[in-house]
């Protein structure tokens, strides 16, 4: 689409606006020719009175919305007011041309439910943080309510947490086989067999290093969450040196929860399992993604659901406290059908935790590579909509929830626990609740100061580089230090 801005530079505001209303249209700044079908113009006045006026055109069809209103405050206030406003009018616009409503309205964030967050610890009546998303940002009834969970869970984890408390990552970027839906930099281990080793030692050095300068600035672990990729790719040797660095570099004496993804059911073993639990891993991740065998087949996975089944009988042998599967609405080859079918043999296992992810079609995965048949936006709603009455009968609460890029009708993913089985390393990195110490290749350090400012450092992208460049990890973890200095 052929953008003008008249006014201002408000880029980013109505490129996410774009991405958000009019998916597939991509932002192409040049002049609009009279020939041209597809173009909006975008344009802003007044330094007390702000007036915009959004025009939209889309194939030959043409949509306008004003909207007008005062502002106030400091010069940072004031520039977020203008900025507010012109979402509301692009939406508006574009809501007039398409005849749709997103059901996040015009929130185009990854974590909407912050502003309900905000608004609780500002002393707003639950009410009144659920108007506000459905006054200001035209997020529908259903969302609104559900963003009040998972806000008032966020609250309620930002209380229990001290100026100096942070959570662990580890990331295992390797995985038995690279799903069809994955744009993750993680590498299949039948190709890359070799990095592993190198790949352990590189890592244990960084954790023994992270541990002694977390122990100098005086920091407390509070969650430690290992991701990948899959955690259980490495064998059990590898996975138990690791393991023991962790707990040997860091006290834990206040961590409230050891969360491993064993993820893929191929790669769950019995010497795995025994190594997870001498350990003390409270929560273990096995997620299938989805039950039906023709779906995943379809997405890459040489598992069948019967291998899922004897997986968590494995799991539930050692008797871990918690454990959580994810499934993914929109996969290739899925109906509604059956990934109803999915959720509840998930369900039948009894697991506390379940993850109902929302397809996000990522730039370099197989899907948009090689152009697999997905199920439509009305599909994917259909899905959710059954999800939620399904896991509420179960004793499922919504704790947690964030938004991608390109999810399949701009959904939403959201986690589902009984109460009492929170993973709350989630609800930390998703809320920005505090800072996150991230060990491995692609780790993405995040660093939260008191007022809410955060800092980014992150590690090289992948295990080769990784272990070629330890100066890199070893300059983010400076970074880390001196930011608790300051």
């Amino acid at each position: 689409m052929k953008l003008k801005l008249i006014g201002h530079d408000e880029r980013y505001t109505v490129e996410q606006s774009l991405m958000n209303l009019l998916p597939g249209e991509l932002p192409v700044y040049e002049e609009i020719l009279p020939e041209d079908d597809t173009w909006g113009v975008i344009s802003m006045t007044g330094d007390e009175q702000c007036r915009v006026e959004a025009e939209l055109c889309l194939k030959g069809k043409a949509a306008k919305a004003v909207m007008t209103q005062p502002l106030s405050g400091s010069d940072y206030a004031k520039e977020g007011q203008r900025r507010h406003i012109l979402a509301r009018a692009f939406y508006k616009a574009a809501c007039e041309l398409t005849g749709q409503q997103p059901p996040w309205g015009m929130l185009t964030g990854v974590r909407p439910d912050k502003l309900v967050t905000r608004a609780l610890a500002e002393g707003k009546t639950a009410q009144e943080a659920r108007a506000l998303l459905e006054r200001d940002y035209f997020v529908t009834p259903e969302r609104a309510a559900l963003a009040l969970e998972t806000g008032s869970m966020a609250l309620t984890a930002a209380r229990k947490l001290e100026q100096k408390d942070i959570a662990i990552y580890i990331g295992i970027p390797f995985c038995p086989t690279r799903c069809a839906y994955c744009s993750f930099v993680s590498h299949s281990v039948e190709r890359s067999f070799s990095l592993v080793p190198p790949y352990v030692d590189s890592l244990i050095a960084e954790i023994r290093a992270g541990g002694e300068m977390v122990r100098r600035q005086g920091l407390r672990v509070r969650a430690f969450y290992m991701g990948g990729g899959t955690p259980t790719t490495l064998t059990a040797q590898q996975m138990d040196r690791v393991l023991t660095a962790f707990e040997e570099s860091f006290d834990l004496a206040d961590c409230e929860e050891i969360t491993v993804e064993a993820g893929r059911p191929d790669t769950i073993t019995e010497d795995k399992m025994a190594v997870l639990k001498v350990h003390g891993v409270t929560r273990v991740s096995v997620n299938p993604q989805t039950m039906e065998d023709h779906v995943l087949k379809a997405i890459g996975r040489r598992h069948s659901a019967g291998d899922i089944d004897a997986a968590m009988e494995l799991v539930g042998k050692f008797g871990f406290p918690h454990v959580n599967m994810d499934l993914i609405a929109g996969l290739p080859e899925d109906t509604p059908e059956g990934f109803a079918r999915s959720l509840e043999r998930c369900l039948a296992f009894g697991t506390d935790n379940v993850t109902v992810h929302t397809l996000a079609l990522k730039k370099g995965s197989r899907i948009l590579t090689e152009g697999l048949s997905i199920p439509g936006a009305e599909e994917v709603a259909a899905m959710l909509e059954m999800a939620d009455p399904a896991l509420r009968k179960a004793g499922h609460l919504p704790y947690y929830l964030y938004r991608q890029k390109y999810m399949s009708g701009s959904f939403e993913n959201i986690g589902w626990c009984k109460p009492g089985s929170e993973c709350w390393y989630n609800i930390y990195i998703m809320s920005e609740l505090c800072s996150i110490l991230s060990f491995g290749a692609g780790g993405s350090t995040k660093m939260v100061g008191p007022d809410g400012e955060i800092q980014r450092s992150f590690n090289p992208k992948y295990p080769k580089e990784y272990t070629e460049r330890p100066e890199k990890w070893q300059a983010n973890q400076a970074q880390f230090a001196a930011f608790y200095k300051e």
